[in-house]
């Protein structure tokens, strides 16, 4: 089955499509009500397993990374020091975001505490993997907020844009500080022989680009680049898959050009599937596709079969891993997820 997810993203043959479908929590426990346990990933015959190399912080409390913002009590920080507090009842799993960066002056941005990668990490990292491997699972090292979005968590998406458009040094210096995280983290992932390397910054929006092209291709391009190369120098037969939300249409060729082969999650609201996949489906695959906005919460049954038997059609049945193009919220239902799952076992009966 590994192999079977590595030659589909090769778009080459394949006997099984891959499927990837993630719950939010509450879809979790729906699941375990029917079933009696959590491993919705096996009932939807998921082919790949995430794997993660342990971060360290590197602050001890977090409150003191915000001298300029009143926190409340209730709060987590991550391993960068962000903060993420509770937002309201109907945004589920969303979290309100703290910036610790926000006001800062260079010194600050240059002496912040980034993350560090924990003691034994590797170690860790190789038996998972190679647990996985005996196991005949594609393994997926998860590293997106790659450059772009760690970078604005800390400093705030307003200010960042503007030390870019400005042209001020301190886009530069968080620029790098994070890049050279974050080529540490790929180097970790292709030591240990994950098979999919899961970069991602969101760049889009739901019908426009977050920046311009050419300050993309300034500030983030060649250092995504870096960490690209950084992981194909320790595996050469790495895959680079690439997420990002909305409309990035315009970046396809540059992240081509750098080393991505995987493009996600093709959001239909912002994209249109077939004009994307007749232009780019030679030197590209792609992984998710079905909406998740309009398609699968509130769609039928039949029009979900109907979407997803097409997208593998359009794709001869290789170069794709079908599913929604994000987490299945609390709102879609179970007949609609049935129906993404008969599609797929169809299509390969009929097909393959």
């Amino acid at each position: 089955m590994r192999l079977e997810m590595i030659n589909a993203l090769r778009r080459k043959k394949v006997n099984h499509i891959p499927v990837d479908v993630y719950f939010c929590e509450s879809q979790v426990q729906a699941f375990k009500s029917r079933f009696g346990q959590t491993d919705y990933l096996t009932y939807f015959d998921m082919l790949h397993r995430p794997v993660y190399v342990d971060l360290k912080k590197n602050f001890d409390d977090g409150f003191s990374l915000y001298p300029r913002e009143e926190l409340p009590n209730e709060i987590e920080f991550d391993a960068y020091g962000i903060g993420h507090s509770k937002g309201s009842k109907a945004a589920f799993h969303m979290t309100r975001m703290h910036h610790p960066l926000k006001g800062a002056d260079i010194e600050e941005i240059i002496n912040y505490p980034y993350p560090g990668i924990n003691e034994g990490a590797q170690e860790k990292l190789n038996r998972e993997v190679k647990l996985l491997h005996e196991n005949n699972k594609a393994t997926m090292g998860l590293m997106t907020m790659t450059i772009w979005e760690a970078s604005w968590y800390l400093r705030s998406m307003e200010e960042l844009m503007i030390d870019m458009l400005m042209a001020d040094e301190k886009a530069t210096v968080l620029f790098d500080k994070i890049c050279d995280f974050s080529c540490s983290l790929a180097a970790h992932y292709a030591e240990a022989g994950t098979d999919i390397l899961a970069l991602g910054d969101d760049i889009g929006t739901q019908s426009s680009t977050i920046m311009d092209v050419p300050t993309w291709q300034a500030y983030l391009k060649p250092r995504l680049k870096k960490v690209i190369d950084t992981a194909k120098a320790k595996k050469p037969d790495i895959l680079i898959y690439f997420h990002s939300c909305g409309f990035v249409t315009p970046f396809i060729e540059d992240l081509i050009e750098i080393g991505v082969d995987v493009l996600n999650p093709i959001q239909p609201e912002s994209m249109d599937f077939d004009e994307i996949h007749d232009k780019y489906g030679d030197r590209l695959s792609f992984w998710g596709t079905l909406g998740t906005q309009k398609l699968l919460p509130f769609g039928t049954p039949e029009e979900v079969y109907e979407v997803t038997y097409n997208r593998l059609k359009k794709c001869n049945g290789t170069g794709i891993v079908i599913g929604p193009t994000h987490i299945v919220e609390p709102e879609v239902p179970w007949k609609n997820l049935l129906a993404l799952k008969e599609a797929v076992e169809n299509f390969q009966i009929n097909n393959l």
